[in-house]
């Protein structure tokens, strides 16, 4: 019988969703499926470039249905920005390849200084080369400079004719060698400061465009492309000044949120080939799910999976809710491209430990899982980027509550027009969040999420007693450790508010919470070495450990759902 918890395309039936939606996202698993796994596997091997899926995109109109807003699509009642089901086919890419996931998410990104943009011509232009099948990049990262924006070389000379000549090279931009529109960021050379920089619409197959190379051995083509006196009219100028440099971030707030749920369709296929091995797979006369650290491990990479999955969907509800008065997805944002790709890490890990030289082998997908899961992470800056950007909200979350209006599931098929409006990109300390206590209250009961809750208790004293001075705020690697800590408890809240909306099974909840509670403790353990920790922060770092509740009988329980795994769905031939 199929988990409700999991993706399984044998019983996937979107029912949640409008009729075109459901048509939209059936059609894509159904695709995949008669492409067949092997066809999948020789593709992700010899690194072919995706034709044939984006003459289906194409023919579909999967790409324009799911990314024009409904500012630029002409009356059309299926075009839409809606996260929810944008969330929804992340999965489905995910699950069956990254390379097919990142075209799709590197051309959300390209269009994210479009839509933000008053450009009516290039919007326009923007939607009909959807409408024709093309994908889009996102020219904003740089060898020399990464994503620092504040360093561009990409630059614009006067032309004296009220446009500009672009000159200068972008660096790991996806799509790069066959979007029909880049937005380009770059910097006037005759204005100093914020007011020089510059976003524009650039094409790939412009003489002036040139492609240096994919810097990545994949079927993702992740560029190196160079721009010499690229002509740039007043036409093709999508944001000026601070308004660019806001539209980059902005950018970054809606098209990287999409890690999380790719990583996800990663773990879920993965986890149905590595559970259905350790099932047949005998070993000293006995499966090898027979052993006890095989079950352990098992159930810890089905639990994180699911928390993975609760937390992404919750999330999803805030970006939809957002607006002018309601920036918590500033906080949410981030954490999906950390802790939730992080956690995608540890569950192949776990799974891979216990199926071994399995997840080796060139006929699976666990071998391609095992290496995509760990670009994730990585995709945006690093996990160290993303928890500075987590800690500046810390103080207000833990301690400083506001009331808000409870915010519903959002799988109503509306359009998010407030994520192309975000406005300018800076308060992060500012913004405030509704009391992170009221969801551990209503699970108060379930005997981890009470221990966990210990634990979070700890933190806020933590924070009001033993924060770090003004010297200990300038040591990363200290802060680091402690953005670990407030991560887990924000994790924590949105599985717990899930929880209760989609009334999960107590057995897997407190499972999940066992493993929380480990992982906080193993966090304060770090903090407790660290070089600059003052006696105070190590005395409170021993007492934030916590041992989590013991059941075997609920630990047999879970196991039992993850043993149902086996066989529960392979991939056609």
């Amino acid at each position: 019988m199929a988990d409700p918890l999991l993706f399984n395309p044998r019983t996937y039936d979107p029912a949640h969703f409008d009729p075109e939606t459901r048509r939209l996202l059936r059609a894509t698993v159904d695709w995949f499926e008669e492409r067949g796994k092997r066809k999948l596997i020789e593709d992700y091997r010899s690194r072919a470039w995706l034709s044939d899926f984006l003459e289906f995109s194409t023919k579909e109109g999967l790409f324009a249905t799911f990314l024009t807003p409904a500012s630029a699509a002409d009356g059309n009642q299926d075009k839409r920005w809606d996260t929810a089901r944008i969330a929804a086919l992340n999965e489905i890419f995910g699950f069956y390849g990254l390379d097919y996931w990142y075209a799709w998410q590197v051309t959300i990104l390209g269009l994210g200084p479009v839509w933000q943009s008053d450009n009516a011509a290039v919007r326009s232009r923007a939607a009909e080369l959807l409408s024709q099948g093309e994908v889009f990049a996102f020219g904003l990262s740089e060898k020399a400079h990464g994503a620092d924006i504040y360093s561009t070389d990409m630059l614009l000379e006067p032309d004296g004719d009220g446009g500009f000549r672009a000159s200068g090279s972008k660096y790991y931009i996806g799509n790069g060698n066959a979007a029909g529109l880049v937005s380009v960021f770059g910097r006037r050379t005759d204005i100093e400061g914020p007011d020089g920089y510059v976003f524009f619409a650039a094409d790939s197959r412009h003489p002036a465009y040139h492609l240096v190379k994919n810097v990545v051995d994949s079927s993702k083509y992740v560029s190196e492309f160079r721009l010499e006196d690229y002509p740039v009219t007043a036409g093709d100028i999508l944001h000026t000044g601070r308004a660019a440099f806001d539209a980059a971030l902005n950018t970054v707030n809606v098209g990287k949120f999409n890690l999380c749920t790719g990583a996800i369709g990663i773990c879920e296929h993965a986890m149905y080939e590595a559970v259905t091995h350790a099932q047949n797979r005998i070993l000293y006369g006995r499966p090898v799910t027979a052993f006890p650290h095989v079950r352990r491990e098992l159930t810890d990479a089905y639990v994180r999976l699911v928390g993975m999955k609760l937390f992404s969907d919750r999330a999803v509800d805030y970006f939809r809710s957002a607006g002018p008065e309601d920036r918590r997805y500033l906080l949410f944002n981030p954490m999906t491209k950390m802790k939730v790709t992080t956690e995608g890490e540890k569950v192949i890990d776990l799974m891979w430990d216990v199926i071994a030289a399995k997840g080796f082998e060139k006929d699976t997908y666990f071998a391609q899982a095992a290496t995509e899961i760990r670009g994730l992470p990585k995709l945006e800056g690093t996990v160290h980027v993303n928890l500075a950007l987590i800690l500046k909200f810390m103080g207000n979350h833990l301690l400083n509550p506001a009331e808000y209006a409870p915010v519903p599931t959002r799988l109503d098929a509306a359009d998010d027009a407030f994520l192309f409006q975000q406005g300018p990109a800076r308060g992060l300390g500012a913004v405030r969040f509704h009391d992170w206590r009221t969801a551990y209250d209503a699970f108060a009961e379930v005997p981890n999420v009470a221990r966990f809750r210990e634990q979070a208790d700890a933190l806020c004293e933590f924070v009001t007693t033993a924060a770090p001075d003004e010297e200990q705020s300038r040591d990363l690697d200290l802060l680091l450790a402690i953005g670990q800590l407030f991560a887990l408890v924000v994790h924590g809240q949105l599985i717990l508010e899930q929880a209760q909306l989609t009334g999960l099974d107590a057995d897997v909840l407190d499972e999940l919470f066992a493993v929380l509670v480990r992982d906080f403790s193993a966090h304060a353990v770090e903090l407790h070495g660290k070089d600059s920790a003052t006696a105070e922060q190590q005395s409170w770092a021993l007492g934030a450990v916590r041992r989590p509740v013991i059941d075997d009988a609920r630990s047999k329980r879970v196991w039992q759902r993850v043993e149902a795994l086996a066989g529960a769905y392979e991939m056609a031939p």
